[in-house]
């Protein structure tokens, strides 16, 4: 069993040298988790505007929690309306490229989520994306208990994540499945070239990974059940949609038509619509943390 600090010293290397390294097409390595398929483009920004939706607009400071090279164009909005942003990772290749995009509208500080640095109270808004469930089990609670001292009372913080179980699975596995056919039906009715050579991404090997560099990064990802009870009485809390189907079901289900265009449409509604059925039973979870406001003294 790993100890914690070697965890943390996995996923430090793996975004050092591999997750937030630019490739010949001038991505991240990190951008293979994402559909970045026209087809998918509003789909994939509503997501992104759901975790503004519940931050303060306006602000002193915004805490990025886990923020990474702020890579996309949708994460910059949500500091717009603040002063700074305080971008935190484990990573300097991270916060290095960050500043490329914020220059000095941020401040870069390398540490580790669970053992925030900051004062209570510091913090008009907070968001973390796609980075609490990079912790050991035992320090998941820690850390959201260290982010709601860091905010300021009356204000929220929004955190997004995966669910390693939830009630959706079987339905998005049958459609997967069901897509999966219908593509292997397809391929096998087209003609082979007259080499007998089948299609050039058929055929296609992944190179093999080099060596010197980490394999992945450690995930462990919990659940909707596990998260109420574990949190239960610390703070309240909503759980939202952020996106209820993975970057996988997108790739396999979803055809780069209008077709898929549609179905996402409705997905989206069907999202926003009832925004706690499909957090709590979806792939991905917004979480909204919002602290009680500051009474007045005389009360």
């Amino acid at each position: 069993m790993q100890m914690p600090d070697q965890i943390k010293q996995r996923v430090e290397r793996f975004y050092n040298e591999v997750g937030w390294q630019q490739e010949a097409n001038g991505l991240y390595q990190n951008a293979q988790y994402e559909d970045l398929r026209p087809v998918s483009a509003d789909y994939i920004a509503r997501g992104h505007a759901r975790v503004g939706e519940h931050l303060a607009k306006q602000g002193e400071y915004l805490l990025d929690a886990g923020s990474g090279p702020v890579q996309y164009e949708d994460y910059l909005k949500y500091s717009q309306g603040y002063a700074r942003r305080v971008c935190f990772d484990l990573s300097s290749v991270a916060l290095q490229e960050a500043r490329k995009r914020l220059g000095e509208h941020g401040f870069y500080v390398v540490g580790d989520v669970s053992q925030l640095p900051f004062k209570a109270e510091a913090f008009d808004g907070i968001v973390s994306l796609h980075t609490i469930h990079h912790l050991p089990m035992e320090e998941k609670i820690p850390c959201y208990e260290g982010l709601y001292r860091c905010l300021k009372p009356g204000r929220s913080m929004a955190t997004v994540d995966g669910w390693g179980e939830f009630s959706l699975s079987r339905l998005w596995g049958r459609i997967e499945a069901l897509a999966a056919r219908r593509s292997a039906s397809e391929f096998e009715l087209k003609p082979e070239s007259k080499t007998g050579a089948q299609p050039e991404e058929a055929t296609q090997k992944a190179e093999p990974a080099k060596n010197s560099r980490p394999a992945g990064t450690y995930v462990a990802k919990t659940s909707a059940n596990w998260f109420k009870q574990s949190v239960q009485g610390r703070f309240d809390y909503k759980i939202l949609s952020w996106r209820s189907v993975s970057v996988r079901f997108l790739r396999n289900v979803v055809a780069s038509n209008r077709k898929g265009q549609r179905f996402l449409a409705f997905l989206s509604w069907l999202e926003d619509r009832f925004p706690k059925f499909f957090g709590e039973n979806g792939q991905y979870p917004l979480i909204v943390i919002k602290k009680p406001a500051a009474m007045p003294e005389n009360h």
